[in-house]
Formats: C-alpha cells, sequence, structure tokens
C-alpha cells in the first residue's frame, strides 16, 4: 500500500458533536482532517467514525497513528 500525504504533524484538536464524520486516510483532503472526496482514484477510503457523545477529539494529522483516525503521537517520530 502506498503511504499517505502527512496533512500535518501534529493532530486536529477539535470539539466534536454526536454523529458520524469521515476522517480522511489519504492526507489529500483540503477539508482536513475529514475527507472531501480527494481519495477518488486512489487505494485510500475515508474512514468512518461515530462520535457518541460530544467531546474533544484529537484527530490524527500524519495518517500514520496506529489508532486510525485518532492522534497517537506518531507524528513525532516522523
Amino acid at each position: 500500500m502506498k503511504n499517505p500525504k502527512i496533512a500535518q504533524k501534529s493532530p486536529y484538536v477539535l470539539e466534536e458533536k454526536v454523529g458520524t464524520k469521515y476522517w480522511c486516510a489519504c492526507g489529500e483532503s483540503k477539508n482536513q482532517p475529514f475527507c472531501d472526496g480527494s481519495h477518488k482514484g486512489t487505494e485510500f477510503t475515508p474512514v468512518a467514525v461515530t462520535i457518541e457523545a460530544d467531546k474533544k477529539v484529537a484527530w490524527c494529522g500524519c495518517k500514520h497513528s496506529t489508532k486510525g483516525a485518532f492522534c497517537d503521537g506518531t507524528h513525532a517520530k516522523i
């Protein structure tokens, strides 16, 4: 599998409301950290994440987290 583009070397920390969000896995979206369809024609697909309660979320910006859509600090090693 091709490596995703690193959108930024830090998380996107956002206040999220209950609902389903689609996290960009390819790194090409202009609407980071969410999908805008830029992955079309690639091997990447967005990751659906259901937010069960309103909360602050640290979305992965480097696209290399072992926790998928959520930051695990991997960006510090890239």
